[in-house]
């Protein structure tokens, strides 16, 4: 018995045979996806770790919660550090004396009443990064029409 074997175009020329030009993508998405569920599975699995009873102890956390530092401007123009009256002149020191005693790069809140001129904010502000202060953030209030973002 003998079969017969066609390239199904009909011609026996050599030149109808053509190879195929794309790429194959559904073995890639496959192990793509096994791999996808793989990760999801072990993921919370890494995060939790192991279930330990830790031994109790007398000795006190290392961090203490600090007060934010809070430069505020009144509206007639007086400077407070926290609670601590100051001058243009010693906002600078008054700053540099309770970041090293408080150490680490803290934050710093200016606030500064909406009657304040926009040039003497930006002159504070100016003056608290003299001080080494890199993170400056101003304060301000909602207006009462608006609210925050729901989440669904």
């Amino acid at each position: 018995m003998a079969m017969a074997l066609g390239n199904g175009g009909g011609n026996d020329d050599g030149d109808s045979y053509k190879p195929m030009a794309e790429i194959n993508v559904t073995p890639f998405v496959d192990v793509m996806l096994v791999l996808l569920i793989i990760f999801m599975v072990a993921a919370p699995l890494m995060v939790q770790g192991v279930p330990l009873e830790l031994p109790k102890t007398s000795a006190s956390k290392l961090g203490t919660v600090k007060k934010p530092m809070v430069v505020s401007m009144s509206a007639d123009g007086n400077l407070y550090i926290r609670d601590e009256q100051v001058t243009k002149q010693t906002l600078v020191t008054r700053l540099m004396a309770i970041k090293s005693q408080e150490g680490g790069e803290g934050i710093v809140y200016v606030r500064a009443d909406k009657k304040i001129a926009y040039g003497d904010v930006m002159e504070i502000l100016g003056r608290v990064g003299e001080s080494g202060f890199a993170r400056v953030s101003l304060l301000s209030q909602p207006s009462p029409g608006s609210q925050a973002p729901s989440p669904n």
